[in-house]
């Protein structure tokens, strides 16, 4: 990546604001890099699998921008679905222009974004805003973080979208949800995808922040000696059995909160460290444990004895892909299960959904032991 890794102590000073807190971002620099979006490029050229296949279903979504979105009222359900369809219009054009070169594709996603510099905010009133704000905004911030080269989307027309996101976005994500920690997780990572592309230091750093806080307090580890507690999390949904790798909310729903809990740290994580911000080493025990516990329950369909309820969910979920990415194939962990849940369901089988965009596409197979 040509990047210094940033070590724990590194990380430490960045959130204190004493360290890389003038470096520039790397561009693209949030879920993607050049160089991944490079490795993806040539597997499709080449009619490699999983990723063609998986690359079709973004094309099918790569539709003609949809009408601007004003305003969003999060309980309305006809608001939720039309702000979805346009943000996840927006990341498909972006991927598929970025990984095809067809100029349709990134004229759509232009438009789209430039439609959404208008957005005014979001009326719900409850803390549904925060979690669609930042459902959206991982959304929107990876699209526009790869849109940003484009050589027609106009310096003027980009800072009106960092404009918008910080008036009607960051109100949203920079203060935590009050619900459950998945809630706070999805919002971190829209924060940060917003913060690379914003040039905004000090909201990555509070991502950062955030994002250490609430993961020893949403995956749980024997050693911490007691269950932790974030602000809103009065429970863990009574686990009968305390295990590393246990999530505040494996025993709620493990076929939604916690796949996407996890789904979301591993998202931030991975935002660090294409910004030279080692998350991963720090937070390494908790998310392989995580993981391979829910990969070994999704696997049997058994919660392996932690839940009042034994029985597993079949809602399979397209993420893991990012996290052993890095913990495989970039640093050699062997993680049995997640790799074998990998190849026998979520790549035949993983749902997309929201900022759980079709990773089997952008990160399967992207590095081996030792690096990209």
């Amino acid at each position: 990546m040509g990047l210094v890794r940033a070590s724990l102590t590194l990380l430490v000073c960045l959130c204190s604001g004493t360290a890389l807190a003038h470096e520039p971002f790397v561009h693209p620099g949030a879920l993607h890099t050049a160089q991944s979006l490079d490795f993806v490029k040539a597997r499709i050229s080449a009619g490699r699998s999983p990723w063609s296949a998986a690359f079709r279903e973004v094309e099918r979504a790569a539709l003609p921008a949809p009408a601007p979105v004003e305003y969003i009222n999060s309980l309305d359900m006809d608001d939720v679905r039309a702000s979805e369809r346009s943000a996840i219009n927006a990341y498909a054009n972006a991927l598929a222009w970025r990984l095809t070169g067809e100029e349709t594709y990134g004229r759509q996603a232009i438009q789209n974004l430039n439609g959404w510099a208008d957005f005014k905010g979001f009326t719900g009133g409850t803390d549904q805003d925060r979690l669609h704000a930042g459902w959206v905004g991982c959304l929107l911030g990876e699209a526009a973080e790869i849109m940003r080269v484009h050589p027609e989307w106009s310096p003027q027309q980009i800072a009106a979208l960092q404009t918008m996101f910080r008036t009607a976005f960051y109100p949203q994500l920079e203060v935590a949800s009050r619900w459950n920690g998945n809630v706070d997780l999805t919002q971190i990572e829209a924060l940060m995808t917003i913060a690379v592309f914003n040039d905004d230091r000090p909201a990555f750093r509070l991502a950062l922040q955030r994002l250490d806080s609430r993961s020893t307090a949403y995956f749980y580890l024997g050693s911490d000696n007691s269950a932790r507690t974030a602000e809103g999390d009065a429970f863990w949904f009574h686990p009968s059995l305390w295990v590393d790798g246990l999530t505040q909310e494996t025993c709620r729903d493990n076929g939604h909160h916690a796949q996407f809990g996890l789904a979301s740290a591993l998202h931030a994580a991975e935002i660090a460290w294409n910004q030279g911000v080692d998350v991963y080493a720090g937070q390494a025990e908790r998310y392989t444990a995580a993981m391979e516990l829910i990969a070994h329950q999704l696997l049997t369909g058994d919660m392996q004895g932690v839940c009042a309820n034994p029985v597993a969910t079949r809602v399979i979920l397209d993420t893991f892909e990012i996290g052993f990415n890095h913990y495989h194939n970039r640093m050699g962990l062997p993680l049995p299960h997640t790799r074998r849940l990998i190849a026998e369901r979520v790549r035949t089988q993983g749902v997309s959904i929201w900022n759980i965009f079709h990773e089997t596409l952008t990160h399967a197979e992207l590095s081996r032991p030792g690096g990209r």
